[in-house]
């Protein structure tokens, strides 16, 4: 196992793999980049514990490093938000006609401009984890033209925390269960849930409050 995930990850390429990877996994949802995070990450928690799996020092020297593995994937999930965001504001009327099509959109589009206008970025983070949420999130605010400061930094915070949340599953997965690919498995399988949580709670419909029913009916009764 420790030869094989050296045999993969070793060398500088694997950042650039990754962060490829997380920047078109914005435009392609399939791509399997949170597996190849948590994958250089268990690899790093294999280098780690070397000396007591008697592995020779050239793996150690050939694993990725952490910091540069999270940093890495923070700054490419932020540039891939930013493109999608960026292609959606400029997409004119033929993407309008397409995101008012497709209830999912419209209705995320609806509850990112409510969130983002409150301050409530969070919804930015939480869609990060779940199954093409990111994509959704991107393309809405720049559909609905959200100015870039309320959407980069809700983006930043949500890439970073993902990225975070991605290697210390790998690392630790790995340093629980041993370098091997059930460690890779479960750590994989743990952002899985993560991702069907998040899933659920972007498409949670919200509850109005009393209050803000009222003021609704008061607000629809001046203009009427």
């Amino acid at each position: 196992m420790l030869e094989s995930l050296g045999s993969l990850t070793s060398g500088p390429w694997i950042y650039a793999v990754i962060g490829v990877s997380i920047v078109l996994d914005v435009f392609v949802p399939i791509m399997p980049s949170g597996v190849l995070l948590i994958t250089a990450a268990t690899a790093a928690a294999a280098g780690a514990t070397n000396a007591t799996a008697n592995v020779p020092d050239t793996f150690a020297q050939d694993v990725p490093d952490l910091l540069l593995l999270a940093a890495c994937a923070a700054t490419a999930s932020l540039l891939g938000d930013f493109a999608a965001y960026r292609l959606a504001w400029r997409g004119g009327e033929r993407l309008d006609r397409a995101i008012s099509r497709s209830r999912r959109l419209t209705a995320a589009q609806e509850r990112l401009g409510n969130a983002l206008s409150r301050g409530g970025g969070i919804l930015v983070v939480v869609a990060r984890f779940a199954p093409a949420g990111r994509s959704v999130v991107s393309l809405g605010a720049g559909a609905a033209h959200r100015r870039p400061k309320e959407f980069v930094p809700w983006s930043a915070l949500a890439g970073a925390t993902w990225a975070l949340y991605s290697v210390a599953l790998g690392y630790f997965g790995g340093q629980w269960l041993g370098a091997s690919w059930l460690s890779t498995a479960v750590s994989v399988l743990a952002l899985a849930v993560a991702g069907t949580l998040a899933a659920y709670v972007v498409r949670r419909p919200r509850t109005s409050s009393p209050a803000s029913n009222a003021a609704v009916a008061a607000a629809t009764s001046s203009t009427a």
